[in-house]
């Protein structure tokens, strides 16, 4: 028996690194298929290798954590992706992915790469403002010009990172510049939708210093909001939790209540309004969500 981590699957095998570096070819034990247990890359699982040097996955230990959209498991941090042009940053979206991280208690790395494409200093710094605000770091990359690549590694080693972001912003051509052994395929944006071809067709983990993993995920745009509560969604906010408990109402949601402490902050300036726009947002969406309900 052998303990590894699942790197990636494809029609029904799971391709297992076992601690000595070794790559496994391995099929499910049948009590899974039964149970409807499906495994994800970044499983840990004990797997029996026979005289042929085929695995057969015995166990698939208990999950710290797991994504659906990437589905991918016990990741420690999430670098999120946007370019600065080309495709233009959608920060709506850059607010859901920093909830899923949130809720999934990930830490988190903003990164926004073609960087030259971007000759305002202005524009970069209030976007960095607003998000070292809430805690994040914020990295700027080009891979064009070799920009902010090492800055980007420093986050990376003895992790098990997952790039996400919406297709076309170039996380795989980042991939690429941060290790030359990937080779992983790039793509176009696409003139017609203005957002980029998928260049990733699957999940997988991919072997980084020190025993870390970086993960390259299939480009998507959309993230629900699902399962989380109007009352919790403040919560997803870092910034914002300061000022939790210190409304007027314990119920307060922050909309035009009176006396409250967060949209007080944010008539001070203490909160960035795009983010205090996409809170309110979010609210609207999960009250329409569970409207239909």
């Amino acid at each position: 028996m052998k303990k590894g981590i699942i790197v990636k699957g494809i029609g029904g095998f799971y391709y297992v690194s076992t601690f000595d570096s070794k790559i496994i070819e391995c099929k499910l034990r049948g009590k899974f298929r039964k149970n409807n247990i499906i495994p994800m890359v970044g499983d840990h699982v004990i797997i029996n290798i026979n005289d042929l040097g085929q695995g057969i996955i015995e166990d698939i230990l208990p999950r710290k954590n797991c994504l659906i959209r990437p589905p991918v498991s016990n990741l420690d941090q999430v670098v999120i992706v946007f370019a600065i042009r080309d495709p233009n940053p959608n920060f709506q979206l850059l607010d859901r992915f920093l909830i899923q991280g949130e809720r999934q208690k990930l830490s988190i790395v903003i990164c926004f790469n073609k960087i030259e494409l971007e000759n305002n200093s202005e524009k970069k710094e209030e976007i960095k403002k607003i998000y070292t605000k809430a805690g994040y770091p914020v990295v700027f990359t080009s891979v064009k010009e070799n920009i902010g690549i090492k800055n980007l590694r420093k986050y990376l080693e003895g992790k098990v990172t997952v790039f996400a972001g919406s297709s076309g912003v170039g996380k795989s051509s980042l991939l690429n510049m941060l290790n030359y052994q990937y080779y992983l395929k790039t793509g176009s944006i696409s003139k017609k939708i203005g957002r980029g071809k998928h260049t990733t067709r699957h999940v997988e983990l991919l072997p980084y210093k020190n025993h870390g993993f970086v993960v390259d995920t299939p480009g998507f745009s959309t993230l629900s909001m699902q399962n989380i509560k109007k009352e919790e969604l403040m919560n997803y906010f870092p910034e914002f939790h300061p000022y939790i408990g210190q409304c007027k109402f314990n119920s307060c949601l922050h909309l035009k209540e009176p006396k409250c402490a967060l949209r007080n902050a944010l008539f001070r300036g203490e909160i960035p309004p795009s983010r205090y726009d996409n809170y309110v947002y979010f609210l609207e969406e999960i009250e329409k969500q569970n409207y239909i309900k």
